[in-house]
């Protein structure tokens, strides 16, 4: 599917309304090229903004409501800012919830019409939810004329996802929306929400595997990934496993029963694979950048078991092309997507023997696409 663009939204929005938008804004949605599961133990997150996004061209109203038309829905939705009601309606909901997160914090929002579109794949991992979360945040701001700051709107979304929509997220996924920046990843320190931005290795690209299978079971088992990483801490007497190094883990983690030890060792092998793979992208160390990769993923695999079968073939298969440098699994697990750092130069085959030979094992289409690492949250 072609991206959308600036052009595609500002047709939307004169179709729908008749006249020109005053702006037009976008969000991305992400992928996290490493650094799984250690969000919500206070590591260290790697995600860089894919050029996927959801956009809202919009114009203020004279009044405090805000109507939009989702063009993926084929639905209006409007509410009131001066009482905001949960009504469990869907893609308004995000919008909805954005704005009461952000009156929550003292901003005076104003009334807009517009009309959203987006192009992130839904339920793929791909962060669809806070890219519109971010573009909600940023339309609003527009409106009302209020000043631009990525993360305290980041933590504004993350918010509104946690106590509207109900969803128990980290910040990744809003910071990287929010604060993304062109041709680079983001290390984020999820405990001090500080950020880095680095630069990918000379040559290489970024290439997103859709398997076609969408999650299953993420719930379920995020809950009980989270307790027991929140029993290992524990036991270790920190806050959160961020706090354990790798050589007292090996000293001290014979105490722990097995399941909850493989967790542990998961998240703490983590967080230094991704302060590693910072460092190696630095350097411009494609080679070493994919190895950890790789190693995510077989940890991912075996220790905090969240891959599934058919994310462990969508590997498999991008390994095996000669311009690969490392794949993995991402997102939460058991199902959607997987990521690959390859040579920019043998994109095109990449994604034509990578999709053929996903099919051919698995008798599923996929989607595989090359990225590039996009800003965060802005008006275009």
């Amino acid at each position: 599917m072609k991206p959308l663009d600036k052009d595609i939204i500002l047709s939307q929005f004169t179709q729908r309304f008749g006249g020109p938008a005053a702006w037009v804004v976008r969000a991305p949605g992400r992928v996290n090229l490493i650094g799984e599961h250690t969000d919500y133990n206070d590591g260290f997150v790697l995600p860089l903004a894919i050029d996927r996004a959801v956009w809202i061209a919009l114009r203020r109203r004279p009044d405090h409501r805000v109507a939009v038309y989702s063009v993926d829905y084929r639905q209006d939705g409007a509410f009131d800012l001066d009482r905001l009601e949960n009504e469990k309606s869907g893609w308004l909901e995000y919008v909805k919830g954005t704005a009461w997160s952000l009156e929550e914090s003292g901003l005076r929002l104003a009334g807009w019409e517009g009309v959203l579109q987006g192009d992130v794949p839904l339920g793929a991992g791909l962060s669809s939810s806070a890219a519109l979360e971010m573009a909600a945040a940023r339309a609003f701001t527009a409106a009302a004329e209020l000043p631009w700051d990525p993360k305290p709107m980041a933590l504004l979304g993350q918010k509104a996802e946690n106590r509207w929509v109900g969803v128990n997220c980290g910040i990744m996924d809003q910071l990287i929306s929010a604060a993304g920046k062109a041709d680079h990843a983001l290390l984020i320190d999820c405990r001090s929400l500080e950020t880095e931005a680095v630069p990918f290795p000379p040559g290489t690209a970024v290439a997103v595997l859709d398997t076609s299978t969408r999650r299953g079971l993420v719930d379920s088992a995020y809950n009980e990934r989270r307790a027991q990483c929140e029993a290992a801490a524990r036991f270790f007497q920190v806050k959160a496993l961020r706090d354990v190094t790798r050589q007292r883990f090996d000293r001290e983690a014979d105490g722990l029963d097995d399941v909850t030890r493989r967790r542990a060792r998961h998240v703490i092998g983590e967080n230094d694979r991704t302060v590693e793979a910072a460092d190696a992208m630095r350097r411009g160390d494609a080679a070493l950048l994919g190895q950890l990769m790789n190693q995510s993923h077989e940890s991912l695999r075996d220790d905090y078991e969240v891959s599934n079968d058919a994310l462990n073939v969508m590997v498999e298969c991008a390994r095996r092309h000669p311009g690969c440098f490392g794949a993995r699994m991402t997102g939460a697990g058991f199902g959607g997507c997987a990521v690959a750092l390859i040579d920019a130069q043998a994109a095109a085959d990449f994604v034509q023997r990578t999709a053929d030979a996903y099919e051919k094992q698995t008798g599923l289409h996929s989607a595989v696409y090359v990225c590039r690492a996009t800003n965060g949250a802005e008006v275009v």
